[in-house]
């Protein structure tokens, strides 16, 4: 991404920011453009060029109200075979294509010393991004606005863990995830750090399909611990691959998108992205 690309996502996240907290008000092409300081013409080719449909429906896709239609769809018999296979809106196994394994007390213990981590930075639709990746698979990912402290994050993440900046097949595989085309993804395998809960949840966000939704306590029903819902929303927030492990899919039961790690007008982005593919 270069920097007008930049400048365009900042544009078109300042213009989501602003249609998510008007979206009652539903604000025309000329106000939201305005917003932006950019002619409505445009503005309409700049939104659209980015997530494939107009302002407009873009509208539609991350009003309160059809979130909490998406909510009611998925609650659905269809919406449950669909989460327990992982089938994603491309027609692809999500939890086939990713793979979590555990680290081993042993790989962590001490902050890490035993691991030897490769990582670098990229550019993706959404943002610059950190990716790291140890020799069984990707350790880490996070959107990174600022550089040096996205290497201080992951180095607390690993404090004694063996660094070396450099792009590997593993990490290019990854992030393959933020190109239209899915039909040449290559299987990424992800290696973490977490408890057998956190696992288990993660393992589970990666069964909702693209351009769907799911809530807190919905997930603990699939883990079967149905009242555990807080400790769900605790694992989710320690989430620690951006996008991959799609924890922006899951949001309050009320239909509000809530928070995110990475910002919440970046989880208001995500969404409508994945809702305007899947409705295209």
């Amino acid at each position: 991404m270069n920097t007008q690309e930049h400048i365009n996502f900042d544009r078109i996240a300042d213009a989501i920011g602003y249609i998510k907290q008007h979206f009652k008000e539903q604000p025309d092409l000329d106000k939201v453009a305005e917003k932006v300081h950019l002619s409505p013409f445009h503005f309409q080719r700049l939104f659209t060029d980015w997530a494939g449909v107009s302002p407009k429906k873009f509208l539609q896709y991350i009003s309160v109200e059809y979130a909490k239609n998406i909510l009611k769809e998925t609650g659905s018999t269809l919406f449950d075979a669909a989460f327990e296979t992982g089938l994603s809106g491309t027609g692809r196994l999500h939890d086939l294509f990713i793979n979590i394994e555990g680290m081993t007390p042993g790989e962590f213990k001490n902050g890490g010393e035993n691991l030897y981590i490769n990582y670098s930075f990229a550019e993706t639709v959404f943002g610059n991004i950190i990716v790291a990746s140890t020799a069984k698979g990707i350790c880490y990912m996070a959107f990174a606005d600022e550089q040096e402290k996205a290497f201080h994050d992951l180095l607390h993440h690993f404090p004694k863990a063996h660094f070396n900046q450099v792009v590997d097949l593993m990490q290019q595989n990854a992030l393959n995830i933020f190109r239209d085309d899915w039909s040449k993804l290559q299987q990424v395998k992800l290696h973490l750090k977490g408890s057998a809960f956190q696992l288990k949840v993660w393992q589970t966000l990666l069964k909702i399909p693209m351009g769907q939704l799911s809530i807190y306590g919905e997930i603990a029903k699939h883990i079967d611990n149905p009242n555990a819902a807080r400790a769900v929303g605790t694992a989710i927030g320690s989430n620690p691959v951006a996008y991959l492990i799609p924890c922006h899919r899951v949001i309050q039961a009320g239909g509000n998108f809530g928070g995110y790690m990475w910002g919440p007008a970046r989880k208001t982005a995500i969404i409508g992205w994945e809702l305007a593919k899947g409705g295209n």
